[in-house]
């Protein structure tokens, strides 16, 4: 089952990302099979400000397991996380 995470970051916390991103990297590789497609969303001036994950997992809970052991939601980077339901239409990557 596919789940969109949408990770808003804490206002003035972007050094907090960039310190954190090295391990926050090393993190989606060791979970390529769950995490399919990541990326930061992006102020007007190209500043990380949050991120979106899709991810694949057996159920909720075990998706919202995953997110909690991002390095990122582990050094308290994010005021909210939105975790939804998703269906896979179409672009679905291979793996």
């Amino acid at each position: 089952m596919h789940f969109v995470a949408l990770c808003a970051d804490k206002p003035g916390a972007l050094q907090t990302r960039l310190d954190t991103r090295p391990r926050h990297v090393e993190w989606l590789a060791a979970h390529s099979g769950h995490v399919k497609v990541a990326g930061p969303f992006l102020d007007n001036q190209d500043r990380m400000i949050g991120s979106m994950l899709i991810l694949d997992c057996a159920n909720e809970n075990e998706a919202r397991a995953l997110l909690a052991s991002d390095p990122y939601a582990q050094a308290g980077l994010f005021i909210s996380v939105e975790l939804r339901a998703w269906r896979w239409i179409i672009g679905e990557p291979k793996g």
